[in-house]
């Protein structure tokens, strides 16, 4: 009785009003991570006028946008970039240091995730081989894992193997990717003895068949794509055998095999993505829980388009502009399965791309292709008439020269002095080479959160090589074979998206500098557990 009068006094003096606080939701129902792979900052602006109200914009305008993200750490591909942002560290703790490099146990290049042990679930053949094995630190879907000892559900999916692998971490409870071969999505059994029957029904419908059925037609007219080239540039490919490189592109001489192969490279395979995934919210029960649960999502077809049109071609915007149809209708999925407000999502990309040396040559930038065989041929002929033998150098791989230890050695030299010598050789013969670093200068240091020192941050002690050098802006490593890449230290291949939306996410534009390394720790602190085990990075958002 003497509680309830206290309570009615201060009812009157504090204007006749009882409020009775309602308990906040203490984390989430689900997290979803949105990679965008070869996705550049700038394309949430420049192709912001044929986006509609509620994809891009929406989380543009409702959350945490980040306008001034960076890798901080080369090479910027596909693989060490799903890792970074999941584990919040670089290639030097998390140990994959590009998509397939030279094993020095092995002798051989080796692919990122791909583990003999194991054996494809979902199909006949070995695109199924894989798993995260040769991942060295946790990542922050581990931690979720760990901290609710399992009860948190995690599914990584992607059309590309690794970009489903790396993010799932150690410790899913399944990864999924496409299979080129059969148009299906399949894993392996380091996750599970065979496929749940959602996903078989989802196979049997064969929607790969179904969306190569028709041909790739723009969204808008295309006097509306006025960012871009002229829809017909020397160094796009005739990807589908049309014999031109204009819209609409048809499919019609393709066979069904090659068609399960080309739809990565159309929009279709952002639309089968973002399908199963709808498949993936509903059958297992994401964000129905009484734990956090995690979908990590990575759209792999912008990155096979990129590569063969370029980041100026309109099948590049087009495809954006289609991709921004599918998150805004993904992202009234989740406000139906889940519950708008009751998510955290983020959106960012696994690294940008760079303008075609062609197209930039033509404007009077410095530009070019630096072909790595001519680098390897001369490099081995300074070998051999200097160490008289071609074997002191065992290999090249990702921008860097691994040395033969053992015929160093033989030979009487100091691999300290080896290693300089060839240094000193590549800054003088190569003036399209920027940088050069030897392991000796490299393993001295740390790695840092900052990008005070890129190749640093990507140089893994155990698994790099010995020599890595950089190239100058511009200059992009490869014969020319493609009409674009990326894998450099500079601001076209480092500079990405950021946006954080949804439960506890303030609105708000930031422009500081923020580094990928940054997500796991914001995504930790957010939800009250350990950030993963390797993690440089800090939290960025303060909840609102």
């Amino acid at each position: 009785m003497k509680k309830i009068t206290l309570l009615l006094i201060f009812s009157f003096l504090f204007g006749n009003k009882i409020n009775i606080a309602q308990p906040q939701q203490h984390s989430p129902k689900l997290v979803v991570g949105i990679v965008v792979d070869q996705m550049r900052y700038d394309y949430l602006y420049r192709f912001y006028s044929l986006y509609g109200e509620n994809g891009f914009k929406r989380l543009m305008h409702e959350g945490s946008n980040f306008t001034f993200a960076h890798y901080n750490y080369v090479p910027t591909y596909t693989a060490p970039g799903h890792t970074s942002i999941y584990t919040g560290t670089t290639p030097y703790f998390h140990g994959i240091i590009s998509n397939e490099w030279y094993d020095r146990t092995s002798k051989k290049i080796i692919y990122c995730t791909e583990d003999n042990s194991v054996k494809t679930v979902g199909a006949e053949d070995q695109n199924g081989e894989e798993s995260p094995r040769r991942l060295l630190s946790t990542t922050i879907t581990d931690e979720l894992k760990l901290a609710t000892n399992g009860k948190s559900k995690v599914v990584a999916i992607s059309i590309k193997d690794r970009a489903s692998i790396l993010p799932g971490g150690h410790y899913p409870d399944a990864a999924y990717w496409y299979d080129p071969e059969n148009g299906d999505f399949i894993s392996s059994t380091y996750y599970m003895k065979e496929l749940p029957e959602w996903v078989k029904s989802f196979n049997e419908k064969k929607l790969a068949d179904k969306y190569m059925s028709s041909g790739w037609y723009l969204s808008y007219p295309l006097e509306k794509y006025k960012t871009n080239l002229p829809d017909n540039q020397p160094f796009e490919k005739d990807l589908f055998s049309e014999s031109k490189n204009t819209f609409p592109h048809l499919f019609k001489n393709l066979n069904s095999g090659k068609k399960y192969d080309l739809i990565r490279s159309t929009p279709y395979g952002n639309d089968l993505l973002a399908d199963f995934a709808k498949n993936v919210l509903k059958y297992e029960d994401l964000g129905k829980n009484n734990y956090t649960d995690f979908l990590a999502i990575s759209f792999s077809s912008t990155d096979f388009i990129g590569h063969e049109y370029g980041p100026n071609s309109v099948e590049v915007e087009d495809t954006y502009v289609k991709l921004d149809s599918v998150i805004a209708d993904f992202l009234t999925e989740l406000d139906k399965q889940v519950g708008k407000g009751n998510y955290i999502l983020f959106l960012t990309a696994d690294h940008a791309v760079a303008e075609n040396p062609y197209f930039l040559s033509e404007r009077n930038i410095p530009a070019g292709w630096f072909d790595p065989a001519i680098m390897k041929d001369s490099l081995l002929n300074f070998t051999a008439a200097n160490f008289k033998s071609t074997d002191v150098i065992e290999s090249f791989s990702n921008k860097q020269i691994f040395l033969n230890y053992n015929v160093v050695r033989s030979l009487k030299l100091s691999p300290s002095n080896v290693r300089e010598v060839y240094a000193d050789y590549i800054r003088q013969t190569f003036p399209q080479v920027s940088q050069v670093y030897t392991r000796d200068n490299l393993e001295k240091l740390t790695a840092h959160r900052t990008s005070s020192n890129l190749i640093l941050n990507g140089f893994n002690p155990k698994r790099s090589g010995d020599i890595a050098f950089e190239l100058q802006p511009g200059y992009l490593f490869g014969s020319g074979g493609e009409a674009t890449t990326h894998g450099s230290i500079y601001p076209y291949d480092t500079h990405v998206p950021l946006i954080f939306y949804g439960w506890h996410i303030p609105k708000q534009t930031v422009n500081k500098p923020v580094y990928i390394v940054d997500i796991a720790p914001t995504i930790a602190d957010l939800l009250k557990i350990q950030e993963p085990s390797a993690c440089i990075g800090i939290p960025i958002i303060n909840e609102k």
